[in-house]
């Protein structure tokens, strides 16, 4: 599991960071990381899909959401066990806790 996280947080840090580095120009003295490379890239990426360029980073941005959310719910179906024996644990705390709040009304 810590692997698939891995190999799943990676590409995506490398993608986002060289995203904003190239966006915003921090280039650090690379070409990699400048705003002429980042034109070119997506300049290409719309050629080769027939879209603008400017369209691709939100196609992209929704892409990761969706993949984050099946990632993360993939991490809940094989930890449902888990998370069941938490939140009924949690409840159960809670409930006690609530019990205690109550102010004992008798008969008198």
């Amino acid at each position: 599991m810590r692997s698939f996280l891995i190999f799943w947080a990676g590409p995506l840090g490398f993608l986002w960071g060289w995203y904003f580095l190239s966006f915003y120009d921090l280039n650090m003295g690379m070409f990699f990381f400048s705003r002429e490379m980042h034109d070119q890239v997506f300049s290409i990426y719309g050629n080769m899909l027939g879209i603008a360029p400017e369209s691709i980073p939100p196609l992209v941005a929704r892409a990761c959401i969706f993949d984050t959310g099946l990632v993360l719910c993939l991490i809940a179906f094989r930890r449902r066990r888990q998370i069941i024996a938490w939140v009924q644990a949690w409840r159960a705390a809670r409930a006690a806790v609530y019990v205690e709040e109550l102010p004992s009304t008798s008969a008198s």
